[in-house]
């Protein structure tokens, strides 16, 4: 007679919780470099580095007017970019002043967030406006006591849009490291790209639009800190991330790369893709939670500049104020590149901070052309 196997018991299954872990922004700060000028103190220092002596000015003094900046912060002295002779002394200076930034907006932010350097599990680092390796992570990990086996992922490349593509990232970490600390670092210094000798209208627009920056955001994964000092403030969460790439559109903005270093491309078909393909990007984005745009209470919006902001407000139909936060931004500090949408989110942090419940969307473009799309609810 045959007897029948008896299998095994299966080895208990550990339930699948509820949902992911909760990824909560932390804390959020902006560190800027001591050399602010009124932008009307830089537009003729700028001038003579751009244009040929002699030049007719005039379009020129406009263009830095209707900018839409009224102050910016240099990593030098104006007087001293004359005196760069080369990329090398360019990228040196980027390095230097870069760290010291880094350094500033990393421990800042993490203070705020009751955490200490050592909690850190994750350092995510952008930047486009200069290279190293080292790269700027690694050179900042000692100065300021990250553990040796921190995770670290230099980024370069993203540009404006690193910013919001850094908060997705950060959170694909996060969803699969419950309790875990993940910081997004942004260090951006774009007068050190300026181009000396080279009047191209994106040259032009660069010269009146870029600022210098750094700017840090801490997220935990469902948890609160467990550093030394005071418990962080509850911030935003993220409930979800989209990224798109428009086909076809490589030449419309990013660096060509030479001799002289990053010289910059800036289409003015830019604003005319916006209108023409982010209204149903944003809309289909929303639609999947169940929103519209008129359920976003907070716009933090990427400012690429005057004509890209009336844009974005075009493609969305949005009401004339929606986007206040980041002209505010804009005029404050210029175009910080990937660290904008860090200085805009740091504001709904401290002065304007939205009522729970509220839904935000952190939304920017960048090299690619690209999209990238980041719901908050606070």
């Amino acid at each position: 007679m045959r007897v029948p196997l008896i299998a095994e018991p299966a080895p208990a299954v550990p339930p699948l919780p509820d949902r992911a872990p909760v990824t909560t922004l932390a804390a959020v700060h902006t560190a800027l470099p001591p050399h602010r000028y009124p932008q009307d103190r830089l537009t003729e220092p700028i001038g003579d580095l751009c244009l040929a002596p002699g030049a007719d000015r005039a379009v020129f003094r406009r263009l830095h007017a209707s900018a839409g900046v009224r102050t910016r912060h240099l990593a030098l002295p104006i007087e001293r970019y004359a005196a760069l002779r080369d990329f090398r002394e360019s990228n040196e200076a980027w390095l230097t002043a870069g760290l010291d930034l880094a350094e500033r907006a990393l421990t800042t932010a993490l203070a705020q967030a009751g955490l200490a350097p050592a909690d850190v599990d994750l350092l995510v680092c952008a930047s486009i406006t200069g290279v190293a390796a080292p790269s700027l992570d690694a050179r900042l990990a000692g100065r300021v006591g990250l553990r040796p086996d921190v995770k670290r992922l230099p980024v370069f490349g993203l540009g404006c849009v690193a910013g919001a593509a850094g908060i997705a990232r950060v959170h694909d970490y996060l969803r699969g490291h419950p309790g875990g600390t993940a910081v997004l670092l942004t260090v951006e210094l774009c007068s050190l790209t300026l181009q000396k000798g080279d009047d191209s209208r994106a040259n032009l627009v660069a010269g009146a639009l870029f600022g210098d920056g750094a700017a840090a955001l801490v997220a935990r994964a469902g948890v609160t800190g467990t550093g030394a000092g005071a418990e962080p403030a509850a911030g935003p969460s993220v409930v979800a991330t989209r990224s798109h790439l428009h086909p076809g559109t490589e030449h419309l903005l990013g660096w060509d790369v030479g001799a002289g270093g990053f010289r910059v491309v800036i289409d003015p078909a830019v604003p005319v893709l916006v209108r023409r393909e982010l209204g149903a990007q944003v809309r289909g984005f929303l639609a999947e939670h169940g929103l519209d745009t008129g359920d976003i209470g907070a716009w933090v919006c990427h400012p690429g500049g005057p004509k890209v902001l009336d844009a974005v407000t075009d493609a969305l139909a949005l009401p004339d104020d929606a986007l206040t936060p980041s002209r505010r931004s804009l005029a404050a500090v210029g175009n910080l590149s990937s660290a904008s949408v860090l200085h805009i989110l740091q504001g709904f942090t401290e002065a304007h901070r939205p009522e729970p419940g509220t839904w935000g969307l952190v939304l920017a473009m960048g090299p690619g052309f690209c999209t990238e799309l980041v719901l908050l609810r606070w």
